[in-house]
């Protein structure tokens, strides 16, 4: 893994001139913040030696390099799902490429179902904290010492400080725990009520891989999610992808405005 991390990272600062300081992780049909991005430098997943690509419908699969805010930025404009068959080894490694190009803190955004019933569909949600539902640790195996410890702490997951000052500047925002899940398949409504027994909040398939491995590199972590639907037997309606997609569109200004902030008070 390291020199495949030194063959990305390697490829990379050959194209882009800028040191990223903090990192954006869109989620599904979130890929519009990337939009607002000055100067922008576009790499495709594909050319980058040893990167993944982004498979999942609404991650387009490029990183993204420029100034945000007045920050020097890199979005990802797709991520890496395990339901996409990817090892969680390889979400550990698009961290570490992160890491050794500069980042120090990491904005992740995610689409997720709300198991909270007080939630509505295209609010956004800091979240407060995750549960790991996955079953599987990105961690695992050999230790890269020069990243982080073989038992990282976990206590504090994401950044409190950097959520509460946003809460300060957005006081609108709500917060809640979200739980992952494998997927692809959304949950029973079963599955839905006994999480929400375990103090879940927001369900989803993605993120949680990515704070557990940030955590380990010492990145601090915002996470805010995108309510897009109610979870499964909160209401009498099927869920579909489709339903995702429209909803994070519509919510696309304020969304974009919420990240803005997010930044502005680093």
């Amino acid at each position: 893994m390291k020199e495949s991390i030194e063959r990305a990272k390697k490829y990379i600062t050959e194209k882009v001139e800028i040191t990223p300081e903090i990192g954006l992780i869109l989620g599904s049909g979130l890929g519009f913040v990337a939009d607002d991005i000055e100067n922008a430098v576009l790499l495709e997943y594909t050319e980058i030696p040893d990167f993944p690509h982004s498979t999942a419908p609404g991650h387009e699969g490029k990183l993204v390099f420029g100034k945000l805010k007045g920050k020097n930025v890199v979005a990802l404009k797709g991520r890496f799902h395990l339901y996409e068959g990817w090892n969680p080894e390889t979400i550990k490694f698009v961290i570490y490429v992160l890491k050794s190009l500069g980042v120090k803190k990491l904005l992740i955004t995610n689409a997720a179902g709300a198991i909270n019933k007080s939630y509505n569909p295209g609010e956004i949600i800091i979240v407060k904290d995750l549960i790991n539902f996955q079953f599987k640790n990105p961690l695992k195996g050999q230790n890269l010492e020069e990243y982080g410890p073989r038992f990282p702490d976990m206590s504090s997951a994401v950044d409190l400080e950097w959520a509460s000052k946003l809460k300060e500047k957005v006081r609108k925002l709500r917060e809640g725990v979200y739980i992952a899940v494998l997927g692809p398949s959304y949950e029973t409504p079963a599955e839905i009520k006994a999480f929400r027994k375990l103090g879940a909040d927001l369900v989803g398939m993605s993120t949680v891989p990515e704070v557990i491995v940030a955590n380990h590199c010492g990145i601090k972590c915002l996470v805010l999610s995108c309510v897009t639907n109610m979870a499964a037997g909160v209401l009498e309606t099927p869920l579909s992808h489709q339903e995702v997609m429209e909803v994070a569109k519509k919510v696309k200004e304020e969304f974009s405005k919420i990240v803005f902030h997010a930044l502005e008070v680093l």
